[in-house]
């Protein structure tokens, strides 16, 4: 077992609108805080929990010990609904993402996800992906390394801290997480290296969304997350940065928007807009929840309803 801060779990739990005979997926199982919740709801519901991450299985499976309407799939959440298909579940009435790095992995040096510990790169979920951080820093081209680092870390010194991870590549390996958090230092200037917050967390993140491919696979599993709901089901994501946040957003917009002319939106009978948004604005972490976890200070939570066939 390991110590494990599931964030908002109240507000999402509750959010979910957990009906005890129903179908509840959890695409992030992670330490199983918010899959444990779920379940205490249930009777003769189902739960379906996804990780890559073996370590997360593993605990998992002590936590859910002969629950057999617990069904565990350690493969990534792209999966999703190739995973329902083989189930023979046709419908589900609720989804929770909690995205980002969990707890466990962040905490163990070796997965090398932390600048606050010296370890090798490698920022993989998946420890059986080729593809990890180290492979990304030593081999990307410096417009491959410029665009991530951008686009994913929306790091304004991106062209610098690219130009020097080549420059130093090219006399030795870049091994560790300390020796990148030491290049990313020293293309910053000192007026950034002064402020509040740890100078190489934009450039870290943009390599781990880039060696998980998370926002690709988050975009899918979404989209199929939405497709899945029975009328009434709820699909609720608790993201921690403003790519993941924009995506959501954006997708939930093009679901509760109506494709028809608006001069026919309010004719009876052909109204197309199948679901809501349950709350109209993003929800925030309470007051006493930041004060237990500075690791929800970031986080963001939108939900979205499946109103009709």
């Amino acid at each position: 077992m390991f110590n494990h801060y599931s964030v908002m779990l109240e507000e999402s739990i509750n959010l979910l609108n957990i009906k005890p005979s129903g179908t509840y997926v959890d695409m992030t199982l992670g330490g199983a805080g918010h899959s444990q919740a779920i379940y205490n709801k249930l009777d003769n519901g189902r739960l379906i929990c996804f990780d890559q991450d073996d370590l997360a299985i593993s605990n998992a499976k002590n936590v859910f010990e002969n629950k057999d309407n617990v069904f565990l799939i350690n493969k990534n959440f792209a999966s999703y609904q190739e995973t329902l298909n083989e189930l023979g579940i046709n419908g589900v009435d609720g989804v929770i993402f909690d995205l980002g790095v969990s707890s466990m992995q962040f905490d163990i040096p070796e997965r090398g996800f932390s600048y606050r510990f010296d370890a090798k790169l490698d920022m993989r979920m998946n420890q059986n992906s080729t593809l990890s951080a180290y492979e990304v820093v030593n081999d990307y081209s410096f417009h491959d390394l410029l665009r991530i680092i951008s686009r994913y870390g929306e790091e304004k010194y991106a062209k610098q801290i690219a130009r020097n991870i080549e420059k130093n590549r090219e006399n030795k390996k870049i091994e560790t997480t300390f020796e990148l958090v030491e290049i990313i230092k020293k293309s910053l200037p000192q007026s950034v290296l002064k402020k509040k917050g740890h100078p190489a967390k934009k450039t870290f993140q943009a390599i781990r969304i880039e060696v998980n491919k998370e926002l690709e696979v988050f975009e899918k599993a979404l989209v199929a997350a939405i497709e899945s709901l029975n009328v009434g089901g709820r699909v609720v994501v608790i993201s921690f940065h403003s790519l993941e946040d924009r995506l959501c957003k954006n997708i939930f917009k093009e679901y509760t928007t109506s494709k028809l002319p608006k001069d026919l939106v309010d004719i009876s009978g052909i109204e197309d807009i199948k679901y809501k948004l349950v709350k109209s604005k993003v929800v925030l972490p309470s007051e006493s929840e930041l004060s237990e976890n500075s690791r929800s200070k970031s986080s963001k939570l939108r939900v979205i309803e499946k109103i009709k066939e």
